[in-house]
C-alpha cells in the first residue's frame, strides 16, 4: 500500500471498502522517553487508520503537531528542532499482518498478532516488525501496539545541550479502535465475543 494512498483511502473508505475493513481518524499514539533528567511523555489523538482483515493490510497516519506535552516548551523544540514537523508534517505506517488468521478474532480477547512493515519518520523509512494485538469488542476493532524507536535512526539529531534529557529510545504506543466500515463485516464469527 503506497504512503500517498492512505489519504485517498481514508477518505474514500465507507464507499469503497468492502468486507472487514475498519477504520479510525482518532487513534491514539503515545511516546514516552525516560532518562536520569526526566521523563517525557506526548500523546496524540488524532491518528487516522485504515485496517483490512480481508488482505491483512494496514495503514495509520500520525499528525505530528497533534502530539501534546505537558509543557508548551516542550512541544515547541519537539515541533521545531527534533522532528521539524513543517518539512515532515506525518509519521506514517503502512504494512501487513504476518500469518493473520482473521477467523481466531471470533474468539473473545486480545489476540497476539505480528505487523511488518514501512515506518516513515522525519522523512526516513525503515522496514520494521511490530508486535501487537489485536481485538474483536462491542463490534469494534481493537488494535494495540508496544514498540521501540531510536531517533538516530530516522535522522532526527537531538542538541547536545539537551542530549542528556532524551534517552536514546523512545518507547512508542498505538492504540486503534476502528469502526466498521459502512456495508461491511468482519470476516469471522463475533458470537463468542462477550463483550
Amino acid at each position: 500500500m503506497s504512503l500517498v494512498l492512505i489519504p485517498l483511502l481514508l477518505a474514500a473508505a465507507p464507499a469503497s471498502f468492502g468486507q472487514g475493513k475498519f477504520m479510525t481518524k482518532t487513534g491514539r499514539v503515545t511516546f514516552f522517553s525516560t532518562s536520569i533528567i526526566e521523563d517525557i511523555e506526548a500523546i496524540n489523538n488524532a491518528t487516522a487508520a485504515v485496517i483490512d482483515l480481508n488482505t491483512s493490510q494496514l495503514a495509520f497516519s500520525v499528525p505530528i503537531k497533534d502530539f501534546t506535552f505537558k509543557r508548551t516548551l516542550m512541544q515547541e523544540h519537539f515541533n521545531e528542532n527534533y522532528m521539524e514537523s513543517g518539512k515532515y508534517p506525518r509519521a506514517t505506517f503502512t504494512g501487513h499482518f504476518v500469518g493473520l488468521d482473521g477467523t481466531v478474532l471470533g474468539t473473545a480477547g486480545a489476540h497476539q498478532v505480528k505487523a511488518e512493515g514501512d515506518l516513515t519518520l522525519h522523512g526516513v523509512t525503515h522496514h520494521v516488525t511490530v508486535p501487537g494485538t489485536l481485538e474483536m469488542k462491542n463490534g469494534q476493532l481493537q488494535a494495540f501496539a508496544l514498540f521501540s524507536v531510536a531517533p538516530a535512526d530516522y535522522g532526527i539529531e537531538i542538541p547536545l545541550l539537551v542530549r542528556e534529557n532524551i534517552a536514546k529510545i523512545v518507547s512508542i504506543r498505538v492504540i486503534l479502535i476502528g469502526d466498521p466500515v459502512s456495508g461491511s463485516a468482519a470476516p469471522v464469527s463475533r458470537s463468542a465475543s462477550p463483550n
